[in-house]
């Protein structure tokens, strides 16, 4: 192998293809199956069987407490050993506290271990540093070490924060999903107010969140069902959730924690947990939002193992544990809609994914998100009613009233500043939508008065909501469309 140290890269989507098939078909999982129904597991030691009595004391410093020792962070010491060699291996001579930093673990009683044992092998050294402070001895990787570091990265390439193991994860998720706080009416107007939508639509979502299970919103397009969606996400989902850097499972890696999808705390937050006893290989973020359209195949949803780099990325239901998953666009996926719906089965009815490395092992992950499926599509044309009754609600947003678009319209006009001319709104809805027979969509206030300002400002003319402006904007938006 060559002497790349360039580190790791973007692990593409080529998971197996993997489907269900028959109404009833399970894919059969491992003897040992997830507590999902009971309550979560406490931390145990490794091969030891966690008790009830156990988790009645759990608090959860005891689930997200910074190890104070190898075998508190549960990890095999030769695979920390083998991280700590590749981390020097790409950082060059690094102070032993910032090999901890990098590995997110604390350096005393669980790094400094590590480096010694690999400095009485002779695969590190030390060159320098201060012997009142361990902490900065600087460490440098041996020629020894760097022939045993490139053998290391032709198995795994993984270099960063330590993993926590899958039964750690699993731990944390089901904690954590049983601390959920339930909204209330006030909270889901408050999070939809930027949306004008029926009163049975505003009644539906708060059960629909508060069940975490799966949703399914459909009805023409362009009336705000991804809005909906994006809403729920940023406003309804409560609390925070704890997501790992990466996974451990049968000396495999997961890479999960993404920083297109996580979003963390804010820096003061996350700054008052680097300094606190929580441990360092999580990120405290908001509700994860993960949202997919029609470019969404079955090879996203599975683990996506990387020749490259020669460790995993975790799929899209993984990343989206304890947040939204929303399948947009649903029905224009590459795949048929009964082949996309068969692969939520077991997930939707048990709240377990079960995931395969390409060695074939195939384990239990827990499944704790809010499914939704959005679609302008009639549901009955996609999928069977068998499947319709494992969706636990459906939200239909149909096309406004007009009442409804004059209320969108003065709201859009509003939030730009925009003067609202209620001559002008009577010509378009004259003119584009009763003499054509035009169905009302909640988009259009938007898009049109879009329109508008590009006119406007392309003439050097006042921006108002003028007949003349509507015209254009109307009879150049409209063109080709119903």
């Amino acid at each position: 192998m060559s002497d790349d140290r360039t580190g790791t890269g973007k692990v593409p989507n080529t998971g197996k293809l993997r489907t269900f098939t028959g109404e009833f078909a399970r894919r059969k999982g491992p003897t040992n199956p997830l507590p999902v129904d009971s309550a979560p597991q406490p931390v145990a030691a490794p091969g030891s069987a966690p008790t009830a009595e156990a988790f009645e004391t759990d608090t959860i410093s005891s689930i997200f407490e910074d190890p104070r020792s190898i075998e508190a962070t549960r990890i095999p010491q030769p695979f920390l050993a083998d991280l700590a060699l590749k981390t020097l291996y790409f950082g060059g001579a690094m102070p032993g506290g910032q090999i901890a930093l990098a590995m997110r673990l604390h350096f005393s009683s669980v790094i400094e271990p590590i480096l010694r044992s690999l400095k009485a092998q002779h695969l590190v050294e030390v060159t320098g540093g201060s012997s009142l402070n361990a902490a900065t001895y600087q460490y440098a990787i041996t020629n020894k070490g760097g022939e045993r570091a490139r053998e290391l990265l032709e198995r795994n390439r993984y270099v960063g924060p330590c993993p926590v193991t899958l039964r750690h994860y699993i731990e944390a998720i089901e904690y954590q999903a049983k601390r959920r706080i339930l909204v209330k009416q006030a909270a889901v107007h408050n999070a939809m107010r930027g949306l004008i939508l029926a009163d049975d639509v505003f009644e539906r979502i708060g059960p629909a969140v508060n069940s975490n299970e799966s949703v399914f919103i459909y009805g023409p397009p362009g009336n705000g069902k991804t809005s909906i969606a994006k809403a729920i996400g940023l406003h309804l989902l409560p609390g925070n959730v704890m997501v790992p850097h990466a996974i451990y499972e049968d000396g495999q890696v997961i890479k999960v924690f993404d920083p297109e999808t996580h979003r963390p705390l804010d820096p003061e937050e996350n700054q008052a947990m680097e300094i606190s006893s929580v441990d360092k290989r999580w990120v405290r973020c908001f509700p994860p939002i993960v949202i997919t359209g029609g470019e969404l195949t079955l090879s996203d949803l599975d683990l996506a193992w990387s020749d490259t780099n020669r460790y995993y990325e975790a799929p899209l239901q993984l990343k989206a544990n304890g947040g939204i998953l929303v399948i947009d666009d649903f029905g224009r996926q590459r795949m048929s809609p009964t082949d996309l719906l068969n692969r939520w089965i077991v997930p939707l009815e048990d709240h377990i994914d079960y995931l395969t490395f390409h060695t074939g092992k195939k384990f239990p992950v827990p499944f704790k998100t809010l499914l939704v499926f959005s679609t302008n599509l009639d549901p009955k044309s996609l999928v069977d009613e068998a499947f319709l009754r494992r969706i636990s609600h459906k939200l239909r947003v149909d096309n406004p009233s007009k009442k409804q678009f004059f209320d969108i319209f003065r709201a859009v006009c509003d939030n730009w500043g925009i003067e609202f001319n209620e001559e002008a709104f009577k010509f378009l809805l004259r003119k584009y939508y009763i003499d054509l027979n035009r169905p009302l969509r909640a988009c259009h206030p938007r898009d049109l008065l879009k329109q508008m300002i590009s006119f406007a400002t392309y003439q050097e003319k006042p921006l108002a909501m003028s007949i003349e402006l509507m015209d254009m904007a109307a009879s150049s938006y409209f063109e080709f469309i119903d």
